[in-house]
């Protein structure tokens, strides 16, 4: 069998979440995949609702998502919580 021909497999490690949702029904999704049974690694692609069918995506290592959360941080800083916040209530940027 030649290179070009070989299977492809694929394992969801842990599901994250959701990031999108297309009306086809296909999801765009964070996940810990491991593929072709190597150890998992951080992946961001669509899948189809019965997960059989996956488009082009992106995968990183650990240190790479790592790196990708600090660069979000910088780009998408989060508002200080007030001192004074008592557990349980909800932080000022949330919407009732």
């Amino acid at each position: 069998m030649s290179e070009s021909e070989q299977r492809i497999t694929c394992h969801i490690v842990e599901h994250f979440g959701v990031l999108s949702k297309e009306p086809s029904g296909w999801t765009r999704e964070f996940n810990l995949v491991s593929w072709n049974n190597r150890e998992a690694k951080y992946d961001i692609r669509s899948w189809s609702a019965d997960k059989k069918k996956m488009r082009r995506g992106i995968t990183l290592t650990g240190v790479e998502c790592d790196a990708l959360r600090t660069l979000l941080n910088v780009r998408f800083p989060r508002p200080r919580i007030p001192a004074s916040s008592e557990p349980g209530t909800p932080h000022p940027s949330v919407k009732s």
